[in-house]
């Protein structure tokens, strides 16, 4: 089985495709299979988040690239700007995860917001597309390249490799995966 520990640089050349919805993009550990019906696995650090466009660098020098599958998903629009980003505001205020798009916000179905958001005028259709939501402004967001690849990449790199707020520098802390530990 493939298995991969740390992101490629975004101009690695790709040899495979990972298509997964934004709450399994979320699993830092797990045995997926790729589009080309390998399966892999991945063992990254605890918090990260794949994100559309990530590449995954595998233990043979094969590079995978991350796309968010399409979901269903409910798209927020508004006749002004104003509005938009006061939804934005109240979306914000409870830590959903939003995308933010030209004219809309996109978000995981729930009806509560949903019915909060309609209440603030603005329109909220469902739709099915890919999710990929901004990350934190505090780390939260991934950074495996020397420039945003995203609008909204904020982890701090040294050359091709990210440098986490505990990283001490010298290599990872983790053991070597062990196969059977993937759920």
């Amino acid at each position: 089985m493939l298995l991969a520990e740390s992101f490629a640089a975004a101009d690695a050349p790709v040899s495979d495709h990972l298509v997964l919805p934004y709450d399994a993009r979320c699993r830092s550990r797990q045995r997926v299979r790729l589009v080309g019906g390998e399966e892999m696995g991945y063992v990254l650090p605890a918090g990260t988040v794949l994100r559309h466009g990530d590449r995954l660098l595998a233990g043979d020098g094969r590079v995978v690239e991350v796309a968010a599958a399409p979901e269903e998903l409910l798209e927020v629009r508004a006749r002004d700007s104003l509005q938009l980003t006061r939804a934005a505001y109240h979306l914000g205020n409870r830590h959903v995860p939003v995308q933010l798009g030209d004219g809309f916000l996109r978000l995981q179905p729930d009806h509560v917001l949903g019915d909060m958001l309609r209440r603030l005028a603005c329109s909220v259709s469902e739709v099915v597309a890919p999710f990929d939501p901004e990350g934190g402004a505090y780390g939260a967001a991934h950074g495996h390249g020397e420039a945003p690849a995203h609008g909204h990449d904020y982890r701090p790199t040294k050359g091709r490799r990210v440098v986490e707020a505990h990283d001490p520098g010298h290599g990872p802390h983790r053991s070597p995966a062990k196969i059977h530990e993937f759920k």
